[in-house]
Parts: C-alpha cells; structure tokens; sequence
C-alpha cells in the first residue's frame, strides 16, 4: 500500500544552524560543523519556521515510509554532536595478562599489547574528528569523545572488534576492551 504523503517535524533548537541543499545537510553549533550526504534518499525538506523544518515522503511504500524516522534521526544526531558532543567510555578486561594501549601518531591511532599474552601488536585507526585519551579518573579506561556520533562508536567498536577472542571459548575468555558507558560530553 502506498502512502500517498507522510510527514515528520524536526525541531531545531537556539543557537543551531540547519542548511540543506540538494540533500547535503550541514549543521553549526557551537561545537562546529556536521555534513551528512541524504542524496540516498527520495524527500522532501520543507523549511517550516526558524526553529522547524518539515521532512516529507510523496507516495512512498512501508519501507520509504520508515526510512523518514531514520533521516530524522540522523539530522537530530547532528544537531547533538554540534551542541553537546558524544563521549565513550571503554574499560579494558583481563584475567591474567595485562593489556596495554598507548595513544600513537598524535592521537591518530590506538596500539594494543599483549593482548592474552599474544606477541602480536594492534594498531587501530581512529576516524577523523574523534579524539582519544586515557582516563585519568579511572584505572585501565579509554575515552573516546568527538562531534560525530557515527565517528566516535564506529572508532569504538574498531577497537572493541580488534581484541575478539579466537579459537578459544568465549564463555572463559571474557579478555577485551569494551564500551562500558555512552553519553554525551557536557550533560544536561
């Protein structure tokens, strides 16, 4: 069944530019600037008031119908990122054998060593405008903070995906590094 029009209000607070042209979306705040390419997908923007734009489907099936909720979504990310920024919290885990991560390359790139006593050293980028630090607060934690929601978890779970466990049962080698908190940088 198509639905002949369906609508969705985004709200866009004080202090936050929204543009869109030729569905390319970029937003300023005061953190700085976001761009997300939407050329993917068939609708419409429609610029309500200052502080609304309207997103719609013309004639779209369930699917298209659904995908208007997930661009609503990705811009308010946007919007976040520019206002109040992402951080992750990574806690390292091990039952005999220490891990180490250093910070390399100007905080570009993560090192791992001496994960479950391997030889073998990880090294994992880190995507660009996320930045890295070893917590100081706590004891064997990684934190990752940045403006882009998909850089920082995609550069989290780059990390956490590296120290997968092989050949070995995964119920008695719980070793890691995993996300143990997400959240936003300044909280509310």
């Amino acid at each position: 069944m198509k639905y002949i029009q369906s609508d969705e209000i985004l709200e866009i607070p004080e202090g936050v530019t929204v543009v869109i042209k030729s569905r390319i979306v970029v937003v300023t705040g005061p953190r700085g600037t976001l761009t997300k390419n939407l050329r993917h997908i068939n609708l419409a923007f429609t610029k309500v008031s200052d502080s609304a734009i309207k997103l719609t489907v013309h004639h779209g099936d369930r699917k298209h119908v659904a995908a208007l909720r997930t661009i609503k979504t990705l811009i308010n990310n946007l919007i976040i990122g520019v206002t109040k920024g992402y951080k992750y919290k990574m806690r390292y885990v091990y039952a005999h054998f220490p891990i180490n991560v250093n910070i390399i390359s100007d905080g570009k790139e993560v090192e791992i060593r001496n994960f479950l006593g391997e030889k073998r050293v990880r090294v994992v980028p880190v995507l660009e405008g996320v930045s890295v630090e070893v917590s100081t607060a706590q004891k064997d934690e990684l934190v990752l903070t940045g403006n882009s929601l998909e850089n920082v978890s995609q550069s989290a779970a780059d990390i956490q995906q590296i120290c997968r466990v092989r050949n070995k049962d995964i119920r008695k080698f719980l070793d890691g590094i995993y996300v143990s908190e997400r959240g936003t940088i300044e909280t509310e």
